[in-house]
């Protein structure tokens, strides 16, 4: 559909709302368990070994899903596919929090983030669809709200969980409380979103199973030594992998070349890769969120098992940093067609600030911690509400909205493999530490923070890159390409 003959659908922001709800849940998910897993431990005797399936499972099932998955929705049906997704990670839910040993519980998880993955493009998929221009700029600042506050309530939603059902069944409740949610989901999911053309208005487009088969192993195989391993040190990880993953992107690349010369759909648009917004756009997501998501897991340590704060009290402490994104996601969905790329580098130089102010302050307060943090913690999310629903809008602005879910799908992709990169690390740079300081936790935070800005600044460099060449463009048509 051409933006000429583009005609909104009446019933877009309360489908919004449903794809927002859902998309929360599967966020949330990826924080909400890290402070479960002392719950966990007690109540399943759960070993090391064990919390660190429970956690990767999820991470790996929902890299692996998230491309071919927006691919089925842009080739069959978006809704279809969304519905399958909210079914499987509700019912992978309930699993989860009736599993009888931490065995059960670390293969439900992967079933969930199954679900998670094959959820999670048709939201970004949908936003392209049922919005243009500014619209779509305020739909993705609501989106980009959604993804900073799942991540920065997780620890508070999870830490209230766990002291309401009890020390030994607590972190079962972190995974009945999305059943509810997932219910109602699924009674929205025909009357409020927007059911496919039939098939005699739109050609029917293959699946590319190859195409699948090898990016899945690939993303396997780059995710496998970021999220298994010791904590304590990154050169016992089976780095190796990479060799081999890199060997089957190299194919899947020229399967994809081959297989739309045919000519046949492919599972990934090979233009995008051509196109110096878009693969920028990429780049700054993934290193942003390998510092963004690894801030509030060296937090969480600290203030837990260095300040004796419980769950709860820990996860509170996290909620200024929500606060703040959430306010600037919304003010950023009405800039970023003004602003475009300017936005996000502004929004990038806020984040170090409010960073370093935290790094400043570590070690150099007694008492109440969490709240002489919550002004630099406010500062930082706020400058990353300006991040990531501007970079998403402005990145998928040159996918063509036929392609919506696959090109959202290498930007999520791109995302948790920079979540896996930052996670591994920054937490191995956090125990090392800790363990050359003889249990200075204040230090160890510190030196995990001047990474977690280095990945920041990292991320700043493509900004500037980007709006320096002049093609970031404006996310006002969602056509217009510019190759590299």
């Amino acid at each position: 559909m051409s933006p000429d003959t583009y005609q909104p659908d009446p019933r877009r922001w309360r489908a919004l709302a449903l794809c927002l709800v859902a998309g929360f849940m599967t966020l949330l998910d990826v924080s909400i368990v890290n402070v479960a897993l002392p719950s966990i431990q007690t109540g399943l005797s759960a070993t090391g070994s064990d919390l660190q399936w429970i956690v990767a499972g999820y991470a790996l099932a929902f890299g692996m899903a998230l491309v071919p998955s927006g691919r089925l929705g842009d080739a069959r049906s978006r809704r279809g596919v969304f519905a399958l997704g909210v079914a499987v990670f509700t019912i992978s839910s309930a699993m989860c929090g009736a599993a009888p040993s931490a065995l059960w519980l670390s293969l439900f998880r992967v079933l969930q983030g199954l679900g998670a993955g094959i959820l999670s493009p048709q939201v970004s998929g949908f936003i392209q669809t049922l919005f243009r221009g500014r619209e779509r700029g305020r739909a993705f600042g609501m989106f980009g709200a959604t993804v900073g506050i799942s991540t920065a309530v997780g620890p508070l939603l999870g830490g209230l969980l766990v002291r309401l059902g009890g020390v030994e069944h607590g972190w079962r409740l972190v995974f009945y409380v999305n059943v509810p949610v997932g219910l109602a989901a699924i009674a929205l999911v025909r009357t409020l979103l927007p059911a496919p053309p039939p098939v005699t208005e739109r050609r029917r487009q293959s699946l590319d199973p190859v195409g699948v088969l090898l990016f899945g192993a690939a993303t396997v195989l780059v995710l496998l030594p970021l999220v298994e391993g010791s904590s304590t040190s990154l050169a016992s990880r089976p780095w190796w992998l990479l060799a081999v993953a890199a060997v089957l992107l190299a194919a899947f690349y020229g399967w994809e070349r081959w297989w739309a010369a045919r000519p046949r759909a492919t599972l990934i648009d090979l233009s995008l890769l051509r196109v110096r917004a878009y693969v920028l756009g990429v780049a700054l997501g993934t290193v942003y969120f390998a510092g963004f998501t690894s801030i509030f897991l060296v937090l969480t340590l600290y203030l837990q098992s260095g300040l004796g704060y419980d769950a709860l009290l820990a996860g509170c402490a996290t909620v200024p940093f929500a606060v703040g994104g959430a306010l600037a996601a919304g003010i950023g969905g009405r800039l970023v067609e003004r602003m475009g790329r300017l936005l996000v580098v502004i929004g990038l130089v806020t984040v170090v600030v409010g960073l370093v102010a935290v790094d400043v302050l570590v070690g150099r307060i007694e008492g109440a911690e969490g709240i002489k943090l919550a002004l630099p913690l406010f500062v930082a999310g706020f400058g990353g509400g300006f991040v990531i629903s501007p970079n998403v809008t402005l990145t998928l602005s040159v996918v063509d909205v036929q392609h919506a879910g696959s090109g959202g799908g290498m930007l999520q992709t791109a995302q948790r493999v920079g979540s896996a990169i930052g996670v591994a690390v920054v937490l191995t740079q956090f125990f090392t530490d800790l363990a050359q300081t003889r249990g200075d936790y204040s230090s160890a935070l510190s030196s995990s923070l001047h990474t977690t800005i280095g990945f920041v600044l990292v991320a700043l460099v493509f900004g500037v890159i980007d709006l320096a060449t002049g093609r970031a463009g404006r996310p006002g048509s969602g056509h217009t390409r510019r190759p590299a």
